[in-house]
Formats: structure tokens, C-alpha cells, sequence
């Protein structure tokens, strides 16, 4: 019997750090809306109301695995695992009504990701430079149900600096 995945659930890394089932992610593309006020010359770039609801379902879920507040310490992120839906809403031909199909369409991990770390930001971590490395592997699961994102989130330790270091053999003492 093969598992399924539910967002929501949060699964500790035994003290290494915490895995977290995120909902699908919301597109890229509907992620950010900019406007232009009446009477300036910019954009103003915001968060869409998409935007704000996936946010606050990653709240929920981050602070029920434990995240209180956010961290002020660097970030390694681990394994990601991008899990399709595996049907979705589509108007019928013809019709407003409304019938589910199959799933074809899938957002790109790269795109995923900076939704979902944009997401945990002041959530998990107090700022997204907090994030010092990207471990992976970074890969899509088989589609399933509403469709989820597993992101294992961890203290970065960075690697000890090398007490020596051997150099390159060469024929001549000059380059």
C-alpha cells in the first residue's frame, strides 16, 4: 500500500531539524501583483490575496512543528520534494460547470521553491539571506491528492576550515 502525503503534517529530523509537509504551492506567477498608485511614475509590488492564504497555511503548519518564532541563526535546506496534484478543476467545453480531470500541468521546481522559501521568510527565518545552503536533491514526487511540498529545514553548521592544506605539485618553484 503506498502512502499518501498530507499537508499539514510535520515530521521531526531527530534534532537534526524538522521536515515539513507544505500544501502545493501557489504559481509564481500568482504569487506577486504590482499596480501603479494614481499619481506615480513605479510599481508597487505586493503580495496577492493567493499569496497571503498559502502564507498563512505555512504559518500554521511551521508553527505546529515547533516554530515559535523566527530564527535568527543560519539555514541549510535539505531534501525538497515537489508532489503534483493529481487532478485539478477545469471548466467543462461549453459550460461553467465545473469538472475534475487529470493534472498535466506542473509548476517548475525553481519556481516552487522561491515561493515556499519566500513563504517560511519571518516565519522560520527572520530573512531568506539567512539561507546559506542548498542541499537537495531537489526533485518532483509521484502526483497525489491536492498535491504537497516536503522541505527539510535545518541549522546550517558550516564545514571546518582545512588546517592545511596540500598544494599542487610542480616542476619549477615559479609558476
Amino acid at each position: 500500500m503506498r502512502s499518501r502525503v498530507l499537508p499539514g503534517v510535520s515530521i521531526s529530523m531527530g534534532g537534526y531539524g524538522v521536515r515539513l509537509v507544505l500544501p502545493y504551492p501557489v504559481s509564481a506567477n500568482r504569487y506577486w501583483r504590482s499596480f501603479v498608485p494614481k499619481g506615480w511614475t513605479r510599481a508597487v509590488v505586493h503580495l496577492s490575496d493567493d499569496a497571503k492564504a498559502y502564507k498563512t497555511a505555512v504559518g500554521w503548519i511551521a508553527k505546529q512543528a515547533g516554530f515559535k518564532s523566527p530564527t535568527e541563526k543560519p539555514i541549510e535546506i535539505g531534501k525538497i520534494i515537489l508532489v503534483p496534484p493529481a487532478t485539478r478543476m477545469r471548466k467543462a467545453a461549453g459550460s461553467d460547470e465545473l469538472v475534475e480531470v487529470k493534472n498535466g500541468t506542473v509548476l517548475n521546481l525553481d519556481n516552487a521553491l522561491k515561493v515556499t522559501i519566500d513563504a517560511l521568510n519571518e516565519i522560520v527565518y527572520v530573512d531568506d539571506e539567512q539561507i546559506k545552503r542548498i542541499r537537495g536533491p531537489i526533485e518532483y514526487g509521484e502526483p497525489q491528492g491536492k498535491g504537497a511540498l516536503i522541505i527539510e529545514i535545518e541549522e546550517y553548521v558550516p564545514p571546518a576550515a582545512p588546517l592545511f592544506v596540500e598544494l599542487p605539485a610542480t616542476t619549477s618553484a615559479w609558476p
